[in-house]
């Protein structure tokens, strides 16, 4: 049995998406998934980016996007009043949803749906207040156990040089956004290309196009 480390933000749709349709897109493939809560903030930091919707035309772009994608799946979404949202309290409430600051399933899925499937504003303090009464979580997703989990979390993601989300990585190999998702189902029944210099990373590059060391 594998082990899918799957690394969120719920301020991403396309988290949403993939974390929706991840059991359609491995049936019948013995896994096991661990929800890691990043601060998608912190990575694109690290990275000297900005987010897909700090750029307008990117932001528009995304959210007709991820409406199609939305509706060529099946998965509900409905975008939240206000995006981008500070999403610091949901991530600090799935954390403290575990004792190992790594929520299961359920809980991913009422804070996903909480943001995408609403329509109203992600981060109401009474909104948020609620989901925390329904969650009833181990441990206080304000103390400094919880922050600290929530921040070696993310410190992994960047020691891992991951640059977005979702990340899904299985045997030290990533795979980013929901759209690799066939991809990441190919590499778990061996498909032979993963063993191919397109994949390891030796392959020649097009023509004028200089690899960076």
């Amino acid at each position: 049995m594998k082990t899918i480390y799957f690394y969120l933000d719920f301020i991403s749709p396309y988290a949403w998406l993939a974390f929706d349709t991840l059991p359609q897109a491995l049936e019948g493939i013995s896994h096991r998934v661990v929800f890691k809560p990043v601060v998608f903030g912190a990575m694109l930091k690290h990275h000297g980016q900005l987010g897909p919707a700090e750029i307008p035309a990117k932001r528009d772009w995304t959210y007709r996007q991820v409406q199609w994608q939305a509706r060529s799946q099946g998965t509900p979404l409905q975008l939240p009043a206000s995006h981008p949202f500070n999403s610091l309290a949901l991530l600090r409430l799935a954390t403290a949803c575990d004792a190992d600051g790594t929520p299961n399933r359920f809980v991913c899925d009422k804070i996903f749906r909480h943001v995408w499937c609403t329509g109203q504003e992600a981060a109401d303090a009474e909104r948020l207040a609620a989901l925390n009464a329904d969650l009833k979580p181990a441990g206080d997703a304000a103390s400094d156990t919880v922050k600290q989990q929530l921040k070696a979390h993310t410190d992994e993601a960047i020691a891992l040089n991951l640059f977005g989300v979702p990340s899904l990585v299985v045997d030290g190999q990533v795979f980013w956004g929901n759209d690799a998702l066939p991809m990441l189902r190919a590499y778990l029944q061996g498909d032979p290309w993963f063993q191919s210099p397109d994949w390891t990373g030796v392959a020649q590059l097009p023509v004028g196009v200089q690899r960076k060391a």
